[in-house]
């Protein structure tokens, strides 16, 4: 009797054979006989797959772990496995910990396993299910930012951090999981540190749950300093790399990696290279410069296959070179492009390469201005650690480092500070505030968030009317959290049911929210792609530009008899990301689902008309009032009205080189960087700014040029209106000197 044998389709076939270094070509042979093994999990007999992919399993060097784990696991509710990168940790210890809850008979539930990255989510879900001989989506499964493949039946769940910290919105004792992982907290996440605390106090309120601590070594002390005394595993790799360092610093370490590769590449010794670049638009130039050298390369030494792995994307692969893998017959190598920070995404098998800049650049946030600056500056020492010990596996594997060895005792840092102390907090504090709500108290962070960010981030929320005069809460606060978005664009979104631009509203957040849909113009084509932009052009401004693109994608799409093809032809024609309005329609649907949900009216389409316009400008400005700014000579230099730091317009901009430059805008992203720039531009007038400013956030303003002139806009009010704005504003400050005789601690406790 035939067994059936879970088959994907083609594009997680790609995803899997690309990943775990399979050619894709082996069969499935079913164990016959009487006595079939079944698997406790589905009740199935086990295929021969499962015995191939279990003597593999039994070759990773934490399986020596398991009964160490196993015990601990059984007798405390907090087990520590610090372990090297690739032993084989994040698979395995899952797998055992749905066999500890199997053997408990799930009464105290399923187990989840937090990710950092999306990407490694999938890739895990995929490749333990197929180790546990189960269906994806049924008894192993994940759940990422806008999608979600699993059902009740599922017992082992991975998601992304921040799902599982939204869950617990809904959920705070997570009743239904009897083991909580969380997995790569060396990375020190915002939403990883937000859980390291917030389940300190679950623990005490649920006994029988169990918290299991996946990191890296250098993470363990600080974690041991945290919880106490609990039972720690540690898990090294058999071997260690050759390290080759550079007898001094390149001048330009993005264009000698890319040497190094070719070099290697000619000397034809086999196997597949890892390239830590700096950011991840040099990832992007390395893939194209990749793919543009490969006709020039001899094809007896086969064919280099360029991977990009963006830690904050969601795309992986090109689905055309996907194909192109599928055909190819000759010696491929592939070689995985990526950043310091994208290091647990690489899950490639015989990795015998490993080249690395040394340099990385990082935004950090300044609260002060409201905005993050792009810094360069060397990789910390235990991030140079990790990158040798993705070679572990292999006995001959070689770590190029093009950084002279003095240069990692002198210029890199121990670790790099977490991110809680480098980013913008103003989502993490609107979460807190709602556990606040479930009866959480203090929020024992393992590192303290940056007093300057936690204030910035209280006044922001307290602006966009999120809090109430206790430092709570309010009803706009409890329905904006509700959304899994920044808040300036929840609170755009519940001002346009208010102007009746609800539809128009969620186009434009569905497209901030998804990669950039741009895509960057191979040389020699920039003055084409921008003349193809040009025809979805707005005259009111970049957001309006982008329902354009979104709602002609859409009409490509129901034109085409053949969907995928003319979406991918049309995208390519208008040199735009397929993916990214793929991902933009995701994120639209589940935006509508949500508004549905909490029963928020969904207005008719009204785009085009001067109301619609002026009505999405309204709401656009209701959550964005914090991000203005002025053109101070006429030439397209703007001064933020915050503060003086002064930007420029981004190429991508629909008024870049045009002749109409706008004097007041309104933008959605500014950066400190060597070019200074605002993306996402829509014109604005000053009086509607005033018109919809909160003045207790319009009073704080530090005096400036651009202050005086919307001051005057106020003073050439009507003497009605003016009466009016003075009596609001004397109440504002009437209960502003009520708020600052209350300190500010006692008002919004955080921790």
């Amino acid at each position: 009797e035939k067994m059936e044998v879970l088959t994907f389709s083609p594009e997680i076939h790609c995803f899997s054979e690309l990943l775990d270094g399979s050619d894709g070509d082996e069969e499935e042979i079913l164990v016959c006989g009487e006595d079939l093994e079944l698997n406790p999990f589905d009740g199935l007999p086990y295929s021969s797959r499962y015995y191939k992919l279990m003597k593999e399993r039994e070759e990773l060097p934490v399986w020596k772990e398991k009964y160490a784990f196993m015990e601990s696991l059984l007798h405390n509710q907090i087990v520590i496995v610090s372990g090297d990168a690739k032993t084989g940790k994040s698979s395995q210890v899952p797998q055992w910990c749905a066999e500890y809850c199997l053997s408990m008979h799930y009464q105290h539930g399923v187990v989840v396993c937090t990710q950092v990255h999306k990407q490694t989510a999938v890739w895990l879900a995929l490749r333990v299910a197929d180790e546990m001989d189960v269906n994806v989506g049924h008894e192993v499964g994940y759940s990422i930012p806008f999608e979600s493949c699993c059902t009740t039946e599922t017992i082992l769940r991975y998601c992304t951090d921040d799902m599982l910290q939204r869950e617990m919105m809904s959920a705070p004792l997570l009743t239904y999981y009897g083991v909580v992982i969380l997995d790569d907290v060396h990375e020190r996440t915002t939403a990883t540190d937000a859980l390291l605390g917030l389940l300190k106090n679950v623990l005490i309120l649920r006994p029988e749950l169990r918290l299991v601590i996946l990191t890296a070594p250098h993470m363990l002390g600080k974690l041991l300093n945290y919880y106490g005394s609990i039972p720690f595993i540690r898990v090294e790799n058999k071997h260690r790399a050759e390290v080759v360092y550079s007898c001094s610093i390149q001048n330009n370490h993005f264009l000698s990696a890319l040497r190094l590769l070719f070099e290697i590449h000619h000397t034809k010794e086999k196997g597949n290279i890892v390239i830590f670049l700096a950011c991840e638009q040099d990832i992007e130039k390395a893939y194209q410069m990749i793919r543009q050298e490969q006709s020039n390369l001899n094809p007896d030494l086969g064919e280099l296959i360029p991977v990009p792995l963006y830690p904050t994307k969601q795309e992986l692969i090109p689905k055309a070179n996907q194909d192109k893998q599928k055909c190819c017959q000759k010696y491929r190598r592939k070689v995985l492009l990526t950043t310091s920070s994208g290091e647990s995404l690489i899950w490639i098998k015989n990795v015998t390469f490993v080249i690395d800049v040394g340099v990385e650049r990082r935004k950090v946030y300044n609260p002060r201005i409201r905005a993050d600056s792009v810094i360069t500056q060397p990789i910390s020492k235990s991030q140079a650690e990790m990158h040798k010990q993705i070679l572990g596996v292999s006995s001959s594997g070689k770590l190029f480092c093009l950084y002279p060895e003095e240069f990692t005792h002198k210029e890199m840092k121990e670790h790099l500070p977490a991110k809680i102390q480098e980013s913008n907090l103003t989502s993490m504090v609107l979460f807190l505030k709602r556990m606040d709500i479930a009866g959480f108290g203090p929020c024992d962070f393992i590192t303290r968030p940056a007093p300057e960010s936690l204030m910035q981030a209280l006044e922001d929320l307290d602006y966009l009317a999120a809090l109430d005069n206790d430092g709570n809460l309010s009803e706009f606060g409890i329905i904006m959290s509700e959304f899994p978005l920044d808040p300036q664009l929840s609170k755009s979104i519940l001002a346009s049911c208010e102007f009746e631009c609800v539809d128009e509203m969620l186009t434009i957040v569905a497209m901030v929210t998804a990669p950039n849909c741009f895509l960057h113009s191979p040389p020699g084509t920039e003055e084409i792609a921008l003349t193809c932009w040009r025809k979805f052009s707005h005259p009111a401004g970049d957001h309006f530009t982008l329902i354009n693109i979104f709602n002609a994608f859409k009409e490509a799409t129901a034109n085409s008899a053949n969907q995928y093809y003319s979406n991918e032809k049309w995208c390519r024609h208008y040199f735009l990301s397929c993916s990214a309005l793929k991902m933009a329609e995701i994120i639209r649907a589940e935006l509508v689902e949500i508004m549905k949900r909490i029963e928020l009216p969904v207005s008719e389409p009204h785009f085009g008309s001067k109301e619609n316009t002026l009505n999405i400008k309204k709401a656009l400005l209701s959550g964005y009032f914090m991000h203005i700014a002025r053109d101070v000579d006429g030439s397209g230099n703007y001064l933020m009205l915050t503060h003086r730091q002064v930007a420029q317009l981004h190429p991508f901009s629909s008024y870049y080189n045009t002749r109409r430059i706008p004097e007041w805008v309104l933008f959605h992203e500014f950066n400190i960087a060597e070019d200074n720039s605002i993306r996402v531009v829509t014109e604005i007038s000053p009086d509607l700014f005033m018109e919809l400013v909160p003045q207790y956030y319009f009073s704080n303003l530090p005096p400036s040029e651009n202050k005086d002139i919307l001051q005057e806009v106020i003073n050439h009010l009507s003497p009605v209106s003016s009466m009016k704005e003075k009596q609001k504003a004397s109440n504002d400050n009437k209960e502003n000197e009520k708020l600052a005789q209350t300190p500010t601690e006692q008002r919004c406790i955080i921790q």
